[in-house]
This record gives structure tokens, C-alpha cells and sequence, in this order.
């Protein structure tokens, strides 16, 4: 989660919010009773092929970097490795630089191409890589084991289990530095894209911190922006069909590296623990191991996982070339991606017609 910007009480030093005028009636979170889809003999087999010991590992070897600062040589260790390991697993693997105040940074990019012949859609999966200590410094300890090595992890894990099954459509696993300093990896991932590879990309899957208990149920928030609404249903159905975890959601978008990509009209969306802004280890030499729960996380990968199956074998839901509207009583939203690539939305209020 970018520093600074966690939906937290203002007084954490770590935390900020934000105050802004809202439609009426309108729902920043909701809890959505939602439908079960039973999983079939594959899904199961595939979501069994989940190690969460193998998980763990990963975390433990990522927290254990002193801090993974964006532009420190930590940083670039912990991304030597998880790009040796994604290539060892079979993908291939590139490093992008990333522009960050103080140095450079990176981007890991691991591909693997499907099976499909002619046109195929690419699903993304991301998080980021580096960790900060705001009150610290930047060379203070920043184990980041939640923020975000559970995420980086999380990606190591669903990479090795995706592998070894043949998919219709690509898959590219992205890790991200100069996130926690303003979404500096992702945004300039975006902004490099051509307009060819915008459009053949099916779904962005953010991984942010999935590792908390911050309550005493184990939760997930899926946040995501009116274009990827339905890719928030997806991950809630195989959240219920699949899981226990109890699911949030939002179409409010903040403060991580699925934003740049929903700014630019990219379906994307966003996995987190949920309750996230009770985490007040973040940011922090807090944010270690041993406040870690396994098994919250391994859930929430169960529900990814669950959810990539189909994105990645299924015909994708057609995307329109035009404006997408929303009606209810009284109300037409519209949403358009504009020349400028960004999402644009239109409230048009009066009687039904």
C-alpha cells in the first residue's frame, strides 16, 4: 500500500485520509450476498496445488532483506531472486527501470504465452515489490512482511501453480518497485503501453497486503472502478464458492498500483486484507513475520486462483468500443475512456425516459 496513504484515522503518523463530496445514496463499501459457483474437479485440483508452507518461505526470505527501499540495494537483491525464480519456474522474464526520487527502481516482468491461436487477451497479475519505514528513514529496518511481501509472494505461489497447466490466453506477472512512493512503477507501466496492448489486456489483479488478521473474522476487501465492477464479481463469487472469507467491496479506487491502470480505462482490481487501515504495523520495523496469519492468506489466493482459471480459459466478456451506462431511476452514469486514456464519468440526473 502506497505510504502515506492507507484509509486510516489521521492520527497515525503513518496514515492520511481523504474528504470528498459523494452522490447521494451512494456505497463506498458494501458486503454483497453473492451467489455460489461450484468449483469443477480441475479447479479443484489446481486450488489443492496451493502451498502455503512454500508461500510462508517466500515472505520469510523477503522480510528478512533489511528494507527493499525502491532505489536501494535491497530492493534490487530481492528482485534478482524472484525474477530467477519465476524464470526457473518457465516464464519469461525481463527487468524494466523505473524512475524514482532519489535513483532508479524496477519493474519484473514474467510472461508465459497461451495456447490460443490468433488473437488472445493477457491477464495481469501485480504487486509490488519494495517496503518503506516513513518515521525511520530510509535506511531504517523495513521488513515489509505484510506490506508488501505477502502480496510479492502471493504472486511467486500463483505463478508456480498457473505454470503448469497450458492456458488459452497470456499470463504476465508484474512485481513493482516505487510503489509506497507514489506508484511510481506502475504508472510508468501504464503510460509505456501501446494502445495495441491496452486493449488486448483481459484483467489486472492487484495483490496489496493479504497477509493481516485485522479483525476477528478473516475478510478481503475487492476494490476495483466501474469498468472492472464485474471482475470484482468474479473474485466475490469464488470467494464464496471456494473459501470462508467473509467479502467487502468497493468501486472507489485508492492508493495502490491498480489505480494508474483503472486511469486508464484498464479493467483492474484490487485484493487486500480486509479492514486494512486497522494495520497500523505498516510502514513501520512492526511490519514483521510473526504478525503474519498463513492461513488468511492462503484463502485469499484460493480466491484468486479460483478466479484466474476461468480468466484465462474463458471467452472474455466483449468490452464496448463506445460509452458504458449505468441506469437506475432518475440517474444515467456514463463512463468513457477519453484521447487522454483517462476513465471519465457523467452524471446525468432527471425523470426516466
Amino acid at each position: 500500500m502506497e505510504a502515506g496513504s492507507l484509509r486510516g484515522a489521521p492520527d497515525q503518523a503513518h496514515t492520511c485520509w481523504r474528504a470528498e463530496t459523494l452522490p447521494e445514496d451512494a456505497v463506498v463499501v458494501d458486503r454483497p450476498r453473492v451467489a455460489t459457483r461450484a468449483p469443477t474437479r480441475r479447479d479443484t485440483e489446481l486450488l489443492a496445488g496451493l502451498s502455503v508452507a512454500s508461500w510462508e518461505q517466500d515472505v520469510r526470505a523477503l522480510a528478512a532483506v533489511r528494507t527493499r527501499l525502491s532505489s536501494g540495494a535491497g530492493f534490487m537483491t530481492a528482485a534478482t531472486s524472484a525474477a530467477a525464480t519465476l524464470e526457473a519456474l518457465g516464464f519469461t522474464v525481463r527487468t524494466d527501470p523505473v524512475q524514482v526520487p532519489g535513483g532508479v527502481s524496477a519493474t519484473v516482468v514474467a510472461d508465459r504465452v497461451g495456447s490460443r491461436t490468433g488473437a488472445r487477451r493477457v491477464v495481469l497479475i501485480t504487486a509490488h515489490l519494495d517496503s518503506i519505514n516513513i518515521a525511520g528513514g530510509p535506511t531504517a529496518v523495513a521488513p515489509g512482511a505484510d506490506d508488501n511481501a505477502s502480496g510479492a509472494a502471493g504472486i511467486l505461489e500463483l505463478g508456480r501453480v498457473l505454470v503448469g497447466v497450458t492456458w488459452q490466453h497470456d499470463l504476465r506477472l508484474l512485481l513493482f518497485g516505487g510503489e509506497e512512493q507514489g506508484l511510481f512503477g506502475s504508472r510508468q507501466y501504464v503510460a509505456a503501453l501501446p494502445l495495441a496492448e491496452r486493449s488486448r489486456i483481459r484483467a489486472v489483479l492487484n495483490l496489496d497486503m493479504i497477509g493481516r488478521r485485522n479483525g476477528p473474522s478473516r475478510g478481503v476487501l475487492l476494490e476495483g472502478g466501474p469498468a472492472s465492477a464485474h471482475l470484482v464479481d468474479d473474485l466475490a463469487a469464488a470467494a464464496t464458492s471456494v473459501t470462508g472469507l467473509q467479502v467487502s467491496t468497493s468501486l472507489s479506487p485508492f492508493a495502490s498500483d491498480h489505480v494508474p491502470f483503472l486511469e486508464a480505462g484498464i479493467p483492474a482490481v484490487l485484493a487486500i486484507e480486509d479492514s486494512d487501515s486497522s494495520n497500523h504495523d505498516i510502514h513501520s520495523d512492526r511490519d514483521v513475520v510473526a504478525h503474519i496469519e498463513p492461513g488468511l492468506a492462503l484463502e485469499i489466493l484460493r480466491m484468486c486462483l479460483a478466479t484466474l482459471l476461468r480468466w484465462l480459459d474463458s471467452r472474455p466478456r466483449p468490452r464496448p468500443a463506445g460509452p458504458v451506462v449505468a441506469r437506475a431511476p432518475g440517474r444515467l452514469d456514463v463512463f468513457v475512456v477519453g484521447s487522454d486514456s483517462a476513465m471519465h464519468h457523467q452524471v446525468l440526473k432527471g425523470p426516466a425516459g
